[in-house]
């Protein structure tokens, strides 16, 4: 091949590279401006901001309500006993039995959670003697209420149902945790913490009897 030739492939070859190398540096530098789109679709919209007025509806407000009686799908949250902890509507007194199986995943589960929202205040024994409470009793201020301690006989003596009403809504100085843990999550901690109550309250006998030589 001649060499004239050759050369010209070389640099129509070299060119051909420039655009790719462009489009790489554009890509992967800054901008301070949109990029550019040929096909706008759904990216860029017109909205309506919160509390402001509309003309569109007659009612004028742009903010709009749920319609009433909708529910999301999955969230109907018919089962009384599941989601609020109580028997039904027209008894709402709390539930003695777990509305859902207790297995060891959902024990396992019921730890996690627990160690997570429960125990910095309670302990992860459940004794109330968590670090938040710690530190709380070393600053002295006068204005913190001591945790509740889960093992004691008040609340071993409540249904597990109380003790869901009390993590969903809370008691006293305790906030509620509706918004942090959902409902399966609730009873799984209620079952973590009926486990330690148990561990905390139990004697030789409730220990299997194949089992009492290596305690003694």
């Amino acid at each position: 091949m001649p060499r004239p030739i050759l050369f010209v492939l070389l640099v129509l070859v070299a060119a051909s590279l420039v655009p790719i190398g462009l489009i790489f540096k554009s890509s992967h530098s800054l901008k301070t401006e949109p990029r550019i789109q040929i096909i706008y679709d759904m990216d860029d919209q017109s909205y309506a901001k919160p509390q402001t007025e509309s003309t569109f509806f007659a009612d004028g407000q742009a903010m709009r309500h749920h319609v009433e009686g909708t529910v999301a799908q999955g969230q109907l949250q018919a089962d009384e006993p599941t989601y609020t902890g109580r028997v039904s509507v027209s008894d709402t007194s709390f539930v003695a039995s777990f509305p859902v199986p207790v297995t060891p995943k959902l024990m396992s589960r019921g730890r996690e959670r627990f160690n997570i929202h429960c125990a910095p205040c309670h302990g992860v024994s459940g004794n109330g003697l968590g670090a938040v409470h710690v530190r709380a009793m070393q600053l002295a201020e006068g204005t913190w209420t001591p945790p509740t301690d889960l093992t004691s006989s008040t609340i071993v003596a409540q249904p597990v149902g109380q003790i869901y009403d009390t993590i969903k809504n809370g008691v006293r100085a305790m906030p509620g945790y509706a918004a942090q843990v959902n409902p399966k999550d609730r009873w799984a901690i209620v079952a973590y913490v009926r486990a330690l109550q148990m561990s905390r309250n139990a004697n030789i006998d409730d220990i299997p009897t194949a089992s009492r030589a290596g305690l003694q």
